[in-house]
């Protein structure tokens, strides 16, 4: 692997703890993730990424405004969304939103643009599901040719169209990195290499490895388009703590609650202790001492050839103050020994 490897975290802002059990305001738990953000900065990790969605127990549904807060406060992060539901929005206030960030933070913006895996969004905005498909198409379609930071001329059926518009502010210096989020479809592997697009694998269960047949897809698809390959990442959960022992205490309760609430409005069962164990030894959960964590956060990337890896820290109702905890592990002992691990030859 000769490109240089970038770790990150990744947050949604759950509605987290406070330590009477009481649940905090969507505006407490704002206020701690630009927190976090900025120790994130501090202790060297490579980016930031904080995700859209409308829903009560997450905080966050404008990822760029809070990345702003964290801009101001930090030097030298990435800062991006984890992930933009491009599906619900309109690509060119997208863009201008993440141009403005990227300006203000001195060329620090990144964006991951994806579907989502809820969909309140849609009604929310005036959108309908029967259009879900031609919606992100044609939506990802715009959003690449805005890229090019040139005037843009476009027509499609789900805005109206652009006659050599130009958009504003441009990115001064290169283009804005973006990244496409995909979950496992196949077609989105393809459309990503389509548009020339480095490639986000959401991986949220499950062993990392099923997901090498969706990498070797998506050289393929350059091959074909006779175009040099984009990079791949992995955007997964994970926890750290001082041990293996704590790290699962501590994460436990608020994984099986968040999942078990969230599982129940798509029709899974309640998870298990055993579940829990097995995605833990052999799964989608980094979890454990920096070791540990560091050992499977290596071990996934060369699995998938992999250049990023995006860990979510968050779990529900996780405390603030074990999250700090975690992200100060993550930075100061993680992230150097994944780089040293994934350095050495196979």
């Amino acid at each position: 692997m000769t490109q240089q490897i970038e770790l990150g975290l990744d947050t949604f802002g759950d509605i987290t703890a406070n330590p009477d059990g009481s649940l905090k305001s969507h505006a407490e738990v704002i206020r701690d993730v630009v927190e976090e953000g900025i120790l994130a900065d501090e202790v060297g990790v490579d980016a930031i990424g904080l995700g859209e969605h409308h829903r009560p127990d997450f905080a966050i549904s404008e990822p760029d405004v809070v990345l702003a807060a964290i801009a101001m406060r930090s030097e030298r992060i990435w800062l991006g969304s984890a992930v933009t539901v491009l599906s619900s929005d309109d690509p060119v206030r997208v863009f201008e939103r993440f141009s403005t960030l990227n300006a203000a933070s001195n060329g620090r913006a990144e964006i991951t643009l994806g579907r989502g895996s809820f969909i309140e969004s849609f009604p929310l905005f005036g959108f309908h599901l029967s259009d879900y498909e031609k919606l992100f198409e044609e939506k990802l379609e715009l959003f690449a040719a805005l890229l090019k930071n040139e005037p843009v001329t476009w027509s499609g059926t789900t805005r109206a169209p652009l006659s050599n518009q130009r958009v504003f502010p441009p990115v001064d210096k290169g283009r804005l990195r973006t990244w496409v989020g995909v979950g496992g479809s196949p077609e989105s592997v393809v459309r990503a290499a389509h548009y020339d697009l480095p490639l986000m694998l959401a991986i949220i269960g499950g062993d990392p490895k099923r997901f090498r047949p969706h990498v070797d897809l998506y050289h393929r698809a350059f091959a074909q388009f006779g175009k040099p390959v984009q990079p791949v990442g992995v955007h997964s959960h994970g926890y750290v703590a001082d041990t293996d022992e704590q790290a699962r205490e501590e994460f436990w309760p608020h994984y099986k609650a968040s999942r078990d609430r969230i599982g129940a409005a798509r029709g899974w069962p309640p998870t298990t202790k055993a579940a829990f164990e097995q995605e833990v030894s052999s799964g989608a959960l980094h979890l454990g001492a920096p070791d540990t964590v560091a050992r499977r956060i290596a071990t996934t990337m060369k699995d998938l050839g992999a250049v990023r890896f995006d860990m979510k820290y968050s779990a529900g109702t996780l405390p603030h103050d074990k999250i700090m905890r975690c992200i100060e592990l993550y930075g100061t002992k993680v992230m150097p020994m994944v780089k040293e691990i994934v350095a050495q030859p196979a």
